[in-house]
């Protein structure tokens, strides 16, 4: 099966976080979109994927965005990869057997869902794409109502994509 595409609505689940809190995607999406990255902490294209994603969350966690790190691997392990990649949003667990990462149909990782309010998948991404990047920050951006600066600077080399 496909990954889960554009339209369709995001299968809703509750996981625990590397802090223990449970999550539920039904409850966050009564406040507004949720973006859903799902990874892996040993792969090379969601290491190089997670800062802008932080980016993204520095930018417009005041006015309320969501984004939530899906990782199948153990809950130590995702808190030493947001320590170390400096990720400060919501690291959720999916290890084995990978139950959501399932629902979704995931075939690469990292996978990103945009989920809007209403419950459907807005974009879905998979590895590192410049475009897809963006078009996630100004979707957000006008569904919070906000003018966040620029996602890439000027000084920096930022491949239009990186396979997963």
């Amino acid at each position: 099966m496909a990954t889960l595409s554009t339209g369709k609505t995001a299968p809703t689940f509750q996981l625990a976080t590397t802090t223990g809190e449970r999550l539920s995607l039904p409850e966050a999406l009564a406040g507004g979109p949720v973006l859903l990255a799902f990874f892996k902490v040993a792969c090379p294209v969601c290491q190089f994927t997670f800062p802008f994603l932080e980016r993204i969350f520095q930018q417009l966690h005041e006015q309320g965005v969501q984004i939530w790190g899906v990782v199948q691997d153990k809950a130590a392990d995702g808190a030493r990869f947001a320590a170390s990649y400096e990720v400060t949003f919501p690291i959720l667990i999916d290890d084995a057997p990978y139950k959501v990462s399932r629902l979704y149909n995931l075939e690469h990782v990292p996978t990103l869902f945009l989920v809007k309010p209403d419950g459907r998948v807005e974009i879905a991404s998979e590895g590192f794409c410049k475009a897809d990047l963006l078009a996630i920050q100004k979707s957000l951006a006008q569904l919070l109502s906000a003018a966040p600066p620029a996602l890439f600077l000027p000084t920096e080399k930022i491949p239009e994509y990186k396979p997963g």
